[in-house]
């Protein structure tokens, strides 16, 4: 087997050097919530590979419906022989999926792809051109959903020009409140502030959707108060509007709902879903209403590999997993231990500004100064290090790179959590000095 050494210096030669890479480590194998590396060296995994295995690495039943289906067949298109597979998960997701009317669903590859056919939908829906989306918004690298993303460098820097028709507002940071109020008593200005978005940058009547995460990925696991998504439904039903809820990161139980945006008590018209879905295999989803499912004309919607039957497969697992081995459950008791755990290590180390988040999907914002809210980057860039040193893999995120964010699986044990924990904390304790 080769070392990491060698095996970083193929990888220097023969990849290029835009797909980055965070970790000096390469796996041999990976189960549950634990990684394996080609030197035998054990790692908690906090990452979740940005958010795919919230039922863990190699799960025994997905493992075991790859392997039925494989032997099955691999793929005919969907568009040329369909097959039941497609049916069945997209009946399944129309069922689960927020909303109790008429749902369609199609299956895609990624993330980006679904938000791509999401805003392709919303648009052929509506006849109209323009979407809206938000300051720390992450919804892809193709050209449409890097022109979505906010955050210039590294996923935009140098690849434009960019999609037209996209405008970008202020989205629900109460941390770094962009309009200099507190909640409540800011009346939840920045939703209100779609109305006036749309005397001073797009007009109402030429605005087909808006499209937001209902907690920042990317971002730093922003996370709007309890009024914010209602009031966005309101404005968009008021003029007719799409709302798009990207579900990609925070879908699947990660928040400790299968969607996050019911913790909002909101139904939108699109939702994407995409990583945690496939179990660890790519396929990704767009689920909404009937009427607006129904709009696009026959063949414009699809693609060769969009539905393949080895990810439907995963995918059926997944939904099978949630349902009868209460993972959901399992994610909300996650989510009030960690959360008191956070709230702790809070009260005792400065740095730590916020703790925000919803169930397990919790984040910690890393400031110099509690007063000034510097964004403490290089700390949090040390931390990552630390906590990998020890054996925890962690991963940053926000726009600044001084947040700290948890996508660990779902089927982690409570002993393995608590070993993460402690790493953690022991590594807040090195960066006090």
């Amino acid at each position: 087997m080769r070392t990491p050494e060698v095996s970083q210096a193929l990888r220097n030669k023969h990849v290029p050097p835009g797909v980055s890479i965070l970790s000096p480590s390469f796996v041999k194998e990976a189960r549950g919530a634990i990684i394996v590396d080609t030197e035998g060296r054990e790692f908690i995994d906090f990452a979740g590979g940005i958010g795919v295995a919230n039922v863990g690495h190699c799960h025994p039943k997905v493992v075991a419906a790859v392997k039925d289906q494989a032997e099955k067949f691999l793929h005919t298109c969907f568009h040329i022989v369909p097959y039941d597979l497609y049916i069945d998960l997209a009946a399944r997701l129309n069922e689960l999926a927020p909303g109790d009317g008429d749902k369609m669903t199609i299956f895609l590859n990624s993330g980006a792809e679904a938000v791509e056919n999401a805003i392709k939908i919303a648009r052929h829906a509506t006849g109209r051109p323009s979407v809206i989306a938000f300051e720390n918004g992450f919804h892809g690298r193709t050209n449409l959903t890097m022109t979505l993303t906010s955050k210039v460098k590294p996923y935009k820097l140098g690849f434009g020009p960019f999609a037209p028709e996209i405008y970008r507002m202020p989205y629900a940071y109460c941390y770094r409140c962009p309009f200099g109020l507190k909640h409540p008593g800011c009346n939840t200005a920045c939703a209100e502030h779609l109305e006036e978005f749309f005397i001073s940058h797009v007009a109402a009547e030429k605005t087909a959707a808006v499209i937001a995460e209902p907690i920042q990925g990317e971002g730093g696991f922003v996370t709007p108060p309890p009024e914010y998504f209602p009031k966005l439904r309101e404005i968009c039903d008021k003029h007719g509007i799409m709302l798009i809820i990207d579900e990609v990161q925070t879908g699947m139980g990660r928040t400790g709902k299968l969607f996050a945006i019911d913790h909002w008590g909101v139904v939108p018209d699109l939702v994407t879903t995409a990583k945690s879905l496939g179990g660890g295999l790519p396929i990704s989803a767009v689920t909404g209403k009937a009427e607006v499912m129904s709009a696009p004309h026959v063949g414009g919607l699809g693609g060769t590999y969009g539905g393949n039957p080895i990810a439907l497969a995963a995918a059926q697992a997944v939904l099978e997993i949630f349902t009868t081995d209460g993972l959901l459950a399992r994610a909300e008791e996650l989510g009030v231990k960690m959360r008191a755990r956070f709230d702790e290590m809070q009260t005792r180390h400065e740095i730590i500004g916020e703790v925000r988040g919803k169930g397990p999907m919790l984040a910690l914002e890393l400031v110099r100064d509690r007063e000034s809210k510097e964004p403490a980057a290089a700390e949090a860039k040390k931390l990552v290090n630390l906590c990998y040193q020890k054996g925890l893999v962690v991963l940053s995120c926000g726009n600044h790179g001084n947040v700290i964010r948890t996508l660990m699986p779902l089927v982690i044990t409570d002993a393995e959590l608590e070993r993460g924990m402690s790493i953690l904390e022991e590594s807040l304790q090195e960066l006090r000095g």
